[in-house]
């Protein structure tokens, strides 16, 4: 029985390369990539710029809400900051909630409470 030769130092070099050249480029064909070649490093929407690490705080907001949908234009997308884009999904979910519901339904009850009730009267004691 023969033991099989493990792969030398050269050959696994070799292949990290291989595969760390193969990953590279499946990320520049995505749509992350493509999105920061084509629009400047800055947020849509607070207008922070990112570079270096940074740049990992920048994400790709598709405007339709279809990831599927990624016209070579980048006409779908606009760069966002972390914060901005979960602020965009929350204002989403929240719009979902209210969905089908007349805003009415969810007005509270008016406070009964009157914080500035004798206000005048105290004032016009101190005159």
């Amino acid at each position: 029985m023969a033991i099989p030769k493990s792969p030398t130092e050269a050959d696994k070099k070799r292949q990290i390369v291989a595969e760390a050249r193969r990953n590279r480029e499946q990320r520049e064909k995505g749509y992350r990539e493509r999105a920061l070649k084509l629009f400047p490093h800055v947020c849509g929407r607070c207008g922070r710029e990112f570079s270096g690490k940074r740049l990992r705080e920048l994400t790709v907001h598709h405007k339709d809400h279809d990831h599927d949908h990624n016209p070579p234009d980048g006409s779908n997308w606009e760069l966002l900051c972390l914060y901005c884009h979960d602020n965009e999904h929350g204002r989403e979910a929240v719009a979902d909630w209210y969905e089908g519901e007349s805003p009415a339904e969810h007005d509270e009850a008016p406070s009964i409470n009157t914080p500035f009730a004798g206000l005048e009267a105290l004032l016009k004691e101190k005159k």
